[in-house]
């Protein structure tokens, strides 16, 4: 899923767990349920028009990401104050994958290009793992330009959710 799909996700469960539990667990519970609601989305991702590989020659690729991210970053400004520790949370799997490990991986192949090190582990391995063991069924509209629909309907539906709590 895109990132706003994500900090969404984190800001209603930050709202939930703060409606329904007590300080301390009210933190610890928002972070343990953001940071894996994340596998949880990515193993969704299917369901969405989500190339894993940059598709920089296709214009409506191109738009939709403008769109998507100018979306992300919007969330972010508006509910930093008081979901940050949320969105973090959430977020956490991919700063962890794509800017600590990866790079690292990079290094290394560049040193031993049969280096395979990161592969056990990256955290998406195990949206990976959730996607074909459990959401093996969903249809898969990685490369489906109509998948935005689903991700705007996923957006739109925690957007609404989280007006009935703010």
């Amino acid at each position: 899923m895109e990132s706003i799909t994500h900090n969404l996700t984190a800001i209603l469960i930050q709202i939930l767990c703060f409606s329904y539990f007590l300080y301390p667990i009210n933190v610890i519970f928002t972070i343990v349920f953001a940071f894996f609601s994340h596998f949880l989305s990515d193993a969704l991702s299917k369901l969405t028009y989500h190339t894993p590989e940059a598709m920089k020659k296709d214009k409506f690729w191109i738009i939709w990401h403008v769109i998507i991210y100018s979306a992300s970053i919007a969330i972010v400004i508006i509910f930093f104050i008081p979901f940050w520790l949320a969105m973090l949370a959430v977020n956490l799997p991919d700063i962890i994958d794509w800017f600590i490990l990866r790079p690292i991986q990079n290094r290394k192949k560049r040193k031993n290009p049969g280096s395979e090190w990161n592969k056990k582990y990256l955290f998406h391995k195990i949206a990976d793992w959730i996607r074909n063991n459990i959401f093996f069924w969903l249809p898969d509209f990685t490369y489906k330009k109509y998948g935005v629909i689903n991700e705007l309907i996923i957006i739109g539906v925690l957007s609404f959710l989280i007006c009935l709590y703010v």
